[in-house]
């Protein structure tokens, strides 16, 4: 672990508190969304694809504050083609110098939505699952 200084932290949870909000910010418009479907459920197939972006920016912005922890903390983020994984399996381990940021139940949760991110980056949105995005939405509001 490298020194950090009291600055340094305060630093780092003035910017762990800016994603918390984006976050907040992102929920509030996944229950719009949701709201919409119920209401225009001849639109739904547009408002998945809108859900899906928004569970898409939901991880982004989890593992964004785990690539803050990680880069003040640590000093270095993973790479290669399995950095996303390593970096969520990192939050959930204890170090000698840290405990471990996530339960293990947390990480498990999450690596549905890291997978999810790579299926919303590959396939046209009408390829979603509807019945897959319900479901990581409803899975999402006890972890946000």
């Amino acid at each position: 672990m490298k020194q950090v200084s009291a600055n340094d932290l305060r630093e780092l949870i003035a910017d762990i508190e800016t994603e918390l909000n984006r976050l907040e910010r992102l929920a509030q418009g996944i229950k719009q969304v949701r709201s919409a479907i119920q209401q225009e459920p001849e639109l739904a197939a547009t408002f998945y694809e809108s859900l899906a972006l928004k569970l898409h920016n939901f991880y982004t912005g989890c593992e964004r504050i785990f690539q803050l922890i990680i880069s003040e903390l640590n000093g270095s983020i993973p790479s290669g083609y399995d950095g996303h994984k390593r970096l969520l399996e990192r939050m959930s381990i204890a170090r000698k110098d840290r405990p471990a940021l996530i339960s293990a139940n947390t990480a498990q949760k999450l690596q549905e939505y890291l997978g999810f991110r790579h299926i919303v980056h590959n396939l046209y949105g009408f390829e979603l699952d509807p019945e897959r995005i319900d479901r990581l939405v409803e899975n999402q509001e006890p972890i946000g």
